[in-house]
């Protein structure tokens, strides 16, 4: 199959090696990762690449993303099949499964994660260089919204599984995905962490989620959209769904 991946930046080098050894062939374009810190400019960055992809030349969309704050939900498939992770952001793609995310959101709420790409391909000097603060922007107005939706009680409950709102953080995880020499960014990592009084601790990553979304199968993990469909959030443990569009 000839495919196109539409992916945030901060998984470029999983990416780029996973399409390397896929039978499928694969295009990949990257998204800039700032765009994270306004979740509806990122919807509508995202809708405008889907609806420029061609069914004549790709048999499925493949994107990299989660459900990032919410920016994935409402993404409609136009002429061209969608496949995304179930996942509540790229975090659970670098651990490679949702139990083992909720394990880690579980023990350790308070935790800033680090990757390679996310800190190579910072733009602006002195802004973060953790994933966790890629969502902190935007956050009271989503917050606000779930309230108005849903109540101030499950807003919050949302909003923890979702693992943005914490109000301190206590450690900094750095995750290895194993992929070019990352000791340089680890130890970036470890001198923020030491300057904030944090926890150090490198973890390994793992591949299966991002590789599975590169060649298939795309089951269980994965939601498919089908043209006509919508992207949704489920607000259950599949976290995402897909609604046909009324016509």
């Amino acid at each position: 199959m000839r495919l196109k991946c539409i992916a945030c930046e901060v998984l470029a080098r999983p990416l780029y090696f996973s399409a390397a050894t896929s039978p499928h062939i694969i295009d990949i374009q990257l998204i800039e990762k700032g765009l994270h810190e306004h979740p509806q400019k990122l919807r509508d960055h995202l809708q405008d690449q889907i609806d420029a992809t061609r069914s004549d030349t790709y048999e499925a969309i493949l994107l990299a993303y989660g459900l990032c704050g919410q920016a994935t939900s409402g993404l409609t498939a136009r002429d061209v099949p969608m496949v995304i992770p179930r996942a509540h952001d790229c975090i659970t793609l670098f651990l490679g499964s949702r139990t083992r995310y909720q394990d880690q959101f579980s023990q350790y709420p308070g935790t800033y994660w680090y990757v390679q790409d996310y800190i190579e391909r910072e733009k602006e000097p002195g802004s973060s260089l953790s994933l966790g603060a890629a969502y902190t922007d935007d956050i009271k107005s989503v917050y606000n919204d779930y309230v108005a939706k849903y109540g101030q009680e499950n807003a919050d409950y949302l909003m923890e599984v979702m693992g943005a709102w914490h109000s301190h953080y206590q450690r900094a995880a750095y995750i290895d995905m194993g992929i070019g020499n990352g000791d340089g960014v680890q130890a970036k990592a470890e001198a923020e962490a030491q300057r904030r009084g944090w926890t150090f601790e490198r973890m390994v990553g793992d591949m299966v989620l991002i590789r599975r979304l590169l060649v298939g199968p795309w089951e269980d993990d994965f939601l498919t959209v089908q043209p006509g469909q919508q992207i949704h959030m489920s607000y259950d443990e599949n976290i995402l769904c897909a609604n046909q569009i009324p016509t």
